[in-house]
């Protein structure tokens, strides 16, 4: 008996639902139809993404090579995982693990909820022109280069600096130059970190916060709640799948503590406290031209990433319902 292969008739207009992949092959060519603009202006960003963030990922070959410049990719005998079993067992591993993590948990602990709880403030100011004010001033850190700000934080905590003076009056002792101690490092990279982002991070949260319906604040209000009782039950509640996103996201990033400002305010007598895994991968890669190991480190690194961004991403897609994937 003869058997017949009928394709399902798709319409001209229009998305369908089903169909398998002609419907999905359909509702591609619908959309491109539609977005041709915003296909075409996506072409820049795709190129770019391809150029610098899959091509080099050939490179991750050279974490299980003893890699030669000279021999390339292709020819660079291949030494399995030496560069990882190298790397844990080598006398920095502790060190950079503990800094790294400490680092990127006291940023996420301090950090992280400084530009909601500026944005949550900043909704409560009523005067529009002082509102626009303090926004605009908040925002001028983060576009100050990196090497201003570090000299900045160099000049305050030398020893005749405003904040090392601060510090001493504070805990009674002499004046000293805190970047040259250890012990205050960590606060000096966390404060400074706020100090340069809070604002311009609380951006999204503003921008969540003036898409909020506004009729429950006025029912709560009419019911008798302050202004305290309405961030706490409306605000914040509003705003949680926006911090989930953004939570996710730092997660995934945990470890990649930026290598730029440490570099410009480290010395050997701070290596105790400020070395991390991207610094050692910058003085192993750049420094010792070890490019296999230092590539093995930041593979270790870039693979736990992952991982925290995918357990976090897990967790807040079953507690909160918001997830990325």
């Amino acid at each position: 008996m003869a058997t017949t292969n009928t394709k399902p008739k798709m319409p001209k207009t229009g998305y369908v639902e089903g169909a398998g992949f002609a419907g999905f092959r359909h509702n591609i060519k619908i959309d491109f139809r539609r977005n041709k603009v915003l296909y075409f202006l996506s072409i820049p960003i795709i190129v770019w993404y391809i150029i610098f963030h899959y091509i080099p990922m050939v490179g991750i070959v050279m974490a299980f090579q003893k890699f030669s410049p000279a021999l390339g990719f292709f020819e660079s005998p291949w030494i399995g995982f030496t560069n990882f079993v190298r790397f844990f067992t080598g006398p920095y591993f502790g060190r950079l693990l503990r800094n790294t993590t400490m680092i990127g948990v006291l940023d996420v602990i301090f950090g992280f909820p400084a530009p909601i709880i500026f944005a949550l403030l900043l909704n409560e100011i009523k005067v529009t022109k002082y509102k626009k004010f303090v926004q605009t001033v908040s925002y001028m850190p983060y576009f100050i280069s990196m090497v201003v700000v570090c000299g900045l934080i160099v000049d305050f905590t030398q020893s005749g600096g405003l904040i090392s003076h601060l510090v001493s009056s504070l805990t009674g002792k002499a004046p000293e130059n805190l970047l040259a101690n250890p012990r205050y490092y960590w606060a000096i990279h966390i404060i400074s970190n706020i100090w340069q982002g809070m604002g311009y991070g609380s951006i999204i949260y503003i921008a969540a916060l003036a898409s909020v319906d506004q009729e429950p604040y006025e029912a709560a209000a009419i019911d008798g709640a302050n202004r305290w009782q309405r961030t706490i039950h409306i605000t914040i509640p509003s705003l949680v799948p926006t911090i989930m996103i953004m939570l996710i996201l730092r997660m995934g990033s945990l470890l990649q503590v930026g290598a730029d400002k440490i570099l410009l305010l480290y010395t050997p007598a701070t290596y105790e406290t400020a070395d991390v895994i991207s610094t050692y991968i910058y003085r192993s890669g750049l420094q010792n031209y070890d490019y296999g190991f230092a590539t093995a480190v930041g593979l270790f690194n870039s693979v736990i990433g992952t991982l925290f961004l995918v357990v976090t991403n897990a967790i807040s897609r079953k507690y909160t319902e918001s997830s990325l994937f």
